[in-house]
């Protein structure tokens, strides 16, 4: 495999997945000591910081392993992936993670990468309703309007939908969210057109998109997904059975992931410039910078501060059926590489 430098990252979309008929019987440990090579996956999202620092300084080069990296539009497509063997590592969100280890994988996330990152953000008029109302505004809106509010999040199951269902169930106790909002599925990338064109009332939607929506005097914000859910994780870094037994390249993905989130405190300017120049896609370096600022950009790598919350959300997984039961924070975690850098 090609090691990875600023002249080589495989950046292309084209990612092979593979079938989901052949997922099954490609789970499990794929060995153990020794490892020359690993294929890291990304999706590109503005929560994966750590991974375009890492790119843009060259601190994958100091890995002693030959790292190849792939992009990839989904989460569920790094999923197939990984559970298929052509993917070690993968920067990713955590529930995907639940989901290989639900289904068996051999796998573990060595840090956290970001935490409390999304915005609930909504029409002007929703989010005046909800600061005279509270939690009746569900109700108060479907009498005045004749129907219920339109929320846009990604699909079932994922990070912000679990938040948005948190919110909703346990926060304000109004009954499941099908009964009490209209959910369609929004993609992030898409959620500041859907919200702008009308066809949602509100929506939950990470940085920088956040801030784009916030930019705009039509929209306001409701509530932030760390004063929902506190200490909530997002993104992690998470690696098969085979990158965890090399310790050597374990700790040393770890070092480094530690490295690019303290290089994201120090010069968060640089850092918006790096993200702004992997994920393309109208993400400028003006919009990654002014996204820093925000609250849903909390950025780390100590994996032990969202084991919590983790256990908080796999409950909530399991209830939409995306895994078959809560997965167990010792099962999900392999802190054993993030700890001996700490001794």
């Amino acid at each position: 495999m090609t090691p990875l430098t600023r002249r080589n990252v495989l950046r292309g979309a084209g990612a092979s997945v593979v079938a989901a008929s052949t997922v099954a019987g490609c789970l499990g440990r794929r060995g153990s000591g020794a490892l020359d090579a690993l294929t890291l996956a990304y999706v590109p999202i503005y929560p994966n910081m750590q991974h375009y620092v890492m790119s843009e300084e060259g601190y994958y080069d100091d890995v002693p392993a030959d790292v190849t990296v792939e992009r990839f539009s989904t989460g569920p497509s790094v999923v197939k992936a990984f559970a298929s063997g052509s993917v070690d590592v993968a920067l990713f969100g955590i529930t995907p993670a639940m989901v290989l280890v639900d289904k068996g994988t051999e796998a573990g996330v060595l840090a956290a990468s970001s935490r409390n990152g999304f915005k609930l953000m909504a029409t002007t008029e929703v989010v005046d309703l909800y600061e005279r109302e509270g939690p009746t505004t569900f109700e108060r809106f479907e009498r005045e309007h004749g129907r219920r509010i339109r929320f846009g999040a990604p699909p079932d199951g994922s990070v912000p939908d679990i938040v948005l269902r948190y919110w909703i169930e346990e926060e304000f106790g109004v009954g499941e969210m099908e009964s009490v909002v209209d959910k369609s599925n929004v993609p992030p990338a898409k959620a500041v057109q859907t919200i702008q064109s009308g066809d949602i009332d509100a929506t939950i939607v990470q940085e920088p998109f956040a801030t784009i929506v916030g930019q705009d005097d039509a929209f306001d914000g409701l509530a932030w997904s760390g004063a929902v859910l506190e200490d909530h994780p997002v993104t992690v870094l998470f690696a098969n059975q085979r990158v965890i037994d090399a310790r050597e390249v374990a700790q040393s993905l770890v070092e480094q992931h530690v490295a690019a989130t303290e290089f994201t405190t120090e010069s968060p300017d640089t850092a918006a410039a790096h993200a702004a120049s992997v994920i393309g896609s109208g993400v400028s370096e003006d919009l990654a910078a002014a996204a820093m600022q925000s609250r849903a950009a909390d950025f780390l790598s100590n994996p032990h501060t969202v084991t919590d919350q983790a256990a908080t959300m796999g409950d909530f997984v399991a209830s939409v059926g995306n895994i078959d039961e809560p997965v167990a924070t010792a099962d999900l975690f392999a802190v054993e590489a993030y700890d001996a850098l700490q001794s």
